[in-house]
């Protein structure tokens, strides 16, 4: 497979999923950011990746209301999925997707994303045929973030392919932390998983029929199914964090008062 040349060759997909419930912030989706719905923005950001198409998942016709009064595409899928990852996989069968074709997932929770990545991450799986998932990741500097078991950690091969990913702290310095675990040891090549995915269609239509593992049912981290699996997955290494996401209030805020400034 070749790597493609520019942005212009390499041929993708957006699909953003969107469930209208949320616990932490109800109606997460359609909450207002710089006067027009999240899940809006979201898509609006994700067309200057250099996607051939951006299409919101929606779970509840609310939401595509919202997107068809904001010109942006969407279908309607269930509300019984019990992951982004299987809404992806109806919505790559109702879109009627070639197997071949890279699906980039970028949540709905996510207005800031940076539209670049988006097309990076693309870019990787597309130069990795070997893989059937790339996603992305960026180191980690504080030992609070290291050992906090909502920070999800991924151990990186010399291919650049995941090894592993876990709430635990991974990879454990056993020397580096004999005497303190409030810094972490020089060298420790600690790396954050970001939840930016791009997966082929293919591996979307058979990811529900693989069996759950008991690592994913206790770690409650479905690309461990892949893992555990054989299912390669690329890692893009960022040189910096991305800009934060909303999971409740508090973060919409946040959010609200760096896109006015």
């Amino acid at each position: 497979m070749n790597r493609p040349s520019s942005v212009a060759d390499l041929n993708f997909i957006v699909i953003v999923p969107a469930r209208l419930a949320s616990t932490r912030l109800p109606r997460k989706p359609l909450a207002d950011i710089g006067g027009v719905p999240m899940v809006v923005r979201v898509a609006r950001n994700a067309a200057a990746s250099g996607a051939a198409r951006v299409v919101v998942a929606a779970d509840d016709d609310e939401i595509s209301a919202a997107c068809r009064a904001h010109g942006v595409d969407s279908i309607l899928t269930s509300q019984t999925h019990e992951s982004g990852t299987d809404r992806l996989g109806e919505a790559a069968r109702l879109l009627a997707l070639d197997p071949q074709t890279i699906v980039v997932n970028v949540q709905a929770d996510e207005p800031l994303l940076p539209s670049g990545v988006m097309h990076e991450v693309a870019q990787l799986l597309y130069s990795r045929a070997e893989c059937e998932i790339a996603t992305a990741a960026h180191s980690i500097a504080e030992a609070s973030e290291f050992f906090s078991p909502d920070v999800v950690k991924v151990v990186v091969d010399g291919n650049g392919r995941a090894l592993m990913f876990s709430r635990a702290p991974i990879p454990w310095a056993r020397d580096g932390f004999i005497q303190t675990r409030t810094v972490l040891p020089a060298g420790l090549p600690a790396w954050r998983h970001v939840g930016l995915y791009a997966y082929r269609a293919a591996f979307l239509a058979r990811f529900p029929l693989l069996p759950r593992p008991a690592i994913e049912e206790q770690e409650k981290l479905e690309q461990l199914r892949a893992l555990a699996h054989g299912i390669g997955i690329a890692v893009l290494q960022l040189t910096s964090a991305l800009p934060p996401g909303v999971d409740t209030p508090d973060d919409l805020r946040r959010v609200r008062a760096m896109i006015r400034d």
